[in-house]
């Protein structure tokens, strides 16, 4: 059976974002450039009580009073990715980590490039901060919304820790 899914736009600082949640959560946030063409056929609906928190709580990450997101998730991959996406929430607000540290952190040491590779198709972008893995010399590398996206969503957040410091 097939999930009936609801979708909303949401303008943000780095352009439209796209939502789209099922009954159980919210599904994907899809880039301001990216096709939602795997979402045929979903209606509009910004009154979805998942779409309206997910709206609610990325205006607050953007205006600096969310560090961390309360959503209830319906996150579809393989376990293997699930584990790697939901790995990234334990990288705090404003900091990095390496994509071997993360592998390190799901307890697959070596697996870098495959914890790389399920980033690259993280379908929860800001809520399961992608944006946070690095280079392991610190560089930024990969992103779904290209480098100039992750730069900024990087320096939003580092930006607003140095104002609660």
């Amino acid at each position: 059976m097939t999930a009936i899914l609801h979708q909303c736009r949401l303008d943000s600082p780095i352009g439209e974002l796209t939502l789209i949640a099922s009954e159980a959560g919210l599904r994907r946030i899809s880039w301001p450039d990216e096709e939602v063409a795997h979402c045929d056929g979903v209606g509009g609906d910004d009154a979805h009580p998942v779409l309206a928190a997910a709206a609610e709580q990325l205006g607050e990450y953007f205006n600096g009073d969310r560090h961390e997101f309360d959503l209830p998730l319906d996150v579809v991959g393989t376990d293997f990715q699930r584990e790697v996406w939901f790995a990234l929430i334990s990288v705090p607000y404003g900091q990095t980590a390496s994509y071997g540290e993360q592998a390190e952190r799901i307890g697959r040491p070596g697996a870098s490039r495959a914890v790389g590779a399920a980033n690259g198709k993280n379908p929860l972008p800001i809520v399961l901060p992608c944006h946070r893995i690095v280079g392991a010399d610190g560089s930024l590398t990969g992103f779904a919304g290209g480098l100039d996206l992750k730069q900024k969503l990087l320096a939003h957040e580092q930006a607003q820790q140095s104002l609660h410091i």
